[in-house]
């Protein structure tokens, strides 16, 4: 007796709910790549902005090394004295340079001390024009300083030490025939690029006083260059991306 061959069954055919199952997970492994190829797209141009963000303030904080070591560099030639300070963020002009009379804030009218301090100030406007200064620098401070000892002068040491700064400022202004003048500089976003403030005694150089030689060194100008940086709210947004 012969026996008859039963017709081979196709699974797929038969059986509907398979092929709807894989489709379904065929649809949902497209999805998964799509959404994997986003992320990653997503992700690359998050990294790319925050290094370009890192760059950014590298290039700025090099322009600030070259603008003060040009200074530096351009006034020692000319024989004046200037101190770099806090890793090359502070120029500092020490009390013997300037000169400044006892409880006076007025810049000394003798030849040399005004020469002096115009050269103070057409080297450090020159070094920030050369290395793009009101591109990468936020702020220049002009800061006063003084000892401890009080003094009856209108508010005290803290008029003392800033009108000195003012007094400074007010010098350069005047005295030096620059494009911009100083107070025409303004950085990247439209704001002024110099601001002037006075301490008091209350960032000493040398917190004891003991000897004439300590209390000088804490009567000074300090200039501080400030570089631009990213905000709270564009770290925020690379934060939120992350």
């Amino acid at each position: 007796m012969k026996l008859s061959r039963r017709p081979s069954v196709n699974v797929d055919e038969d059986n509907p709910y398979w092929l709807s199952f894989s489709d379904v997970l065929s649809g949902l492994l497209v999805l998964f790549i799509l959404a994997s190829l986003t992320l990653i797209l997503e992700l690359t141009k998050t990294k790319e902005e925050v290094n370009e963000a890192l760059l950014e303030i590298q290039r700025a904080e090099k322009a600030r090394f070259n603008i003060i070591n040009q200074i530096q560099q351009e006034l020692q030639k000319d024989g004046i004295l200037v101190e770099v300070i806090e890793n090359y963020t502070v120029l500092r002009i020490p009390e013997r340079q300037l000169a400044f009379a006892t409880n006076s804030d007025k810049i000394p009218e003798d030849l040399e001390t005004q020469a002096a301090v115009k050269k103070i100030g057409i080297a450090i406007h020159r070094a920030i024009l050369e290395h793009d200064g009101s591109k990468y620098l936020d702020t220049v401070f002009v800061e006063g300083h003084t000892d401890s000892r009080a003094t009856r002068l209108y508010k005290g040491n803290w008029g003392l030490s800033a009108f000195r700064a003012i007094s400074l400022w007010e010098f350069w202004n005047r005295e030096l025939d620059l494009i911009p003048a100083y107070y025409d500089m303004r950085n990247e976003s439209g704001k002024a690029l110099f601001s002037v403030s006075g301490y008091a005694a209350t960032r000493r150089a040398n917190v004891i006083e003991s000897t004439d030689e300590e209390r000088e060194q804490n009567r000074r100008i300090d200039i501080r260059f400030t570089v631009k940086k990213p905000n709270s709210l564009e770290l925020e947004d690379i934060s939120e991306k992350l």
